[in-house]
């Protein structure tokens, strides 16, 4: 795992201990400038605002908050953390890489005396990823608490940021203290929480992160919490997902009835972000990053990727939410459809039974 230095290099300490000042226009005290080998920053213009009006109650974004405050689980306490892992030991499908078992179909770049290796790549692969979105729920959640108007979705934002600040806290643990091996973030959901971080329209945020992003990681961390082998990563994925329901929920309750009330270029506008957001999301998972890592042809591993029946039907299962939700929304379009069948998002008899 990388750290953030916490220091600040750009000030210079004066004799007797304290900051000497610079005939600058500007010092380097408030800029991430020494730092930014582990960080992103992204240049953002947005409207927060505060609503004064404390009476009016959305029965619907209340109740999800008062679940919300039932359903806190500490990650410190509330996992095993006792169990020992140890990286890169035998794995074999029965024992923990069920997960990973398209690996052996026809037309795979890894052969079988690394089929152990790239179960235990493929897991922290997965489980990099995981962590990253959970950063990245965490901090365009806590946009929405700044930028929308009503209160009860302001107070339940609130709420799901420290869910979210829970679920780095235990992917980050796990991935430090029981793998010791990590991943940078995927190219596509970099791009697309960069997209997110910069936008000012707060119903994309929505779009982007509680249905899109949160949709994908409902279904992957529970195919996670039984595809993978040792129980911390099985309760640590369990429990995440339960949170992440009420998350999709909130989301859906906040965009329900409102592209019905929007402009046909504003609705547009809304299917643009969802054509590029589903196509990084989809392209995520080619798992380059592991093809490279294991040194192996890259371009066969693609192929094989985009290609492999498991492979395509785990993508299938993945947005089978995020599908459902748009349709709930009113957003699943005829553009966004034609997207998901040219990209074998959904089988075309699924689509077709969509109404």
């Amino acid at each position: 795992m990388t750290t953030v230095p916490g220091s600040v290099t750009g000030l210079a300490a004066a004799p007797g201990g304290s900051a000497a000042t610079t005939d600058s226009a500007e010092s380097t005290f408030f800029t991430l400038d020494t730092v930014t080998a582990d960080l992103m920053e992204v240049d953002a213009m947005f409207k927060a605002c505060l609503n004064w009006d404390y009476g009016k109650r959305d029965s619907r974004v209340w109740n999800l908050y008062e679940k919300n405050k039932l359903s806190q689980w500490n990650a410190t306490t509330d996992i095993d953390w006792d169990y020992d892992i140890r990286f890169g030991s035998e794995m074999t499908e029965e024992s923990g890489g069920r997960l990973a078992s398209f690996v052996v179909g026809e037309g795979s770049p890894v052969p079988r005396e690394l089929l152990t290796q790239f179960r235990w790549q493929y897991q922290s692969w997965m489980c990099s990823q995981f962590l990253h979105g959970e950063q990245g729920a965490l901090v365009t959640t806590a946009r929405l608490v700044e930028t929308v108007p009503d209160m009860d979705a302001k107070t339940y934002a609130a709420s799901q940021v420290a869910d979210e600040a829970r679920h780095v806290e235990a992917f980050a643990r796990y991935v430090d203290e029981k793998l010791g091996d990590s991943y940078p973030i995927n190219p596509g959901l970099k791009t697309l929480l960069h997209d997110l971080l910069s936008e000012s329209r707060w119903d994309i945020v929505y779009l982007g992160m509680q249905v899109v992003v949160e949709g994908l990681a409902i279904t992957a961390l529970r195919l996670a919490s039984s595809g993978f082998g040792d129980p911390v990563i099985r309760q640590i994925t369990k429990m995440v997902a339960s949170d992440e329901a009420r998350h999709i929920a909130f989301g859906v309750t906040a965009l329900t009835g409102m592209y019905g009330q929007v402009t046909s270029a504003e609705l547009r506008e809304r299917e643009d972000f969802l054509l590029e957001a589903i196509q990084l999301m989809s392209r995520r998972f080619m798992l380059r990053e592991v093809w490279e890592r294991m040194d192996l042809d890259v371009e066969k591993g693609l192929l094989f990727a985009r290609t492999n029946p498991m492979m395509a039907t785990y993508r299938q299962m993945l947005f089978q939410q995020v599908i459902h939700v748009l349709r709930q929304l009113g957003m699943l379009s005829d553009r966004v459809k034609s997207l998901l069948l040219a990209e074998n998002l959904v089988r075309p008899e699924i689509m077709a039974a969509t109404r």
